[in-house]
């Protein structure tokens, strides 16, 4: 799958589709999903052009690789559901139903999520 620039994120990123933005530094962007699964469900991207996670791990600087590990951390604190538990996920191609060419995390919690498989 390709880098698409005018994928939904991108579009985000530059300020031309609004969101909640919940989180921002150099490198990473942070905003609640428009169709929430859990009571906290917070997109995080790198502010990067990565289309997945074997792209963004092969190809980002490690500040960014790092930028966006903490900031998982942060909002999860913030959130109030690093105690509690959460869920961190992110999909990849066609067979996991990615659906936007921009690689993400989904932070999901607030409730008890049940079991993952």
């Amino acid at each position: 799958m390709a880098y698409d620039s005018n994928n939904i994120f991108a579009k985000i990123l530059r300020g031309e589709i609004p969101c909640t933005k919940v989180f921002e530094n150099e490198h990473v962007f942070a905003f609640n999903d428009i169709a929430p699964k859990a009571p906290v469900h917070v997109l995080i991207i790198p502010k990067g052009a990565y289309v997945s996670f074997a792209d963004f791990s092969a190809k980002a600087t490690a500040e960014e690789i790092v930028a966006l590990n903490r900031a998982v951390g942060e909002i999860a604190r913030e959130k109030g559901i690093d105690v509690t538990g959460y869920r961190l996920l992110a999909n990849h191609a066609e067979h996991a139903r990615q659906d936007v060419p921009h690689y993400h995390v989904h932070l999901l919690g607030g409730v008890d999520l049940g079991p993952c498989f």
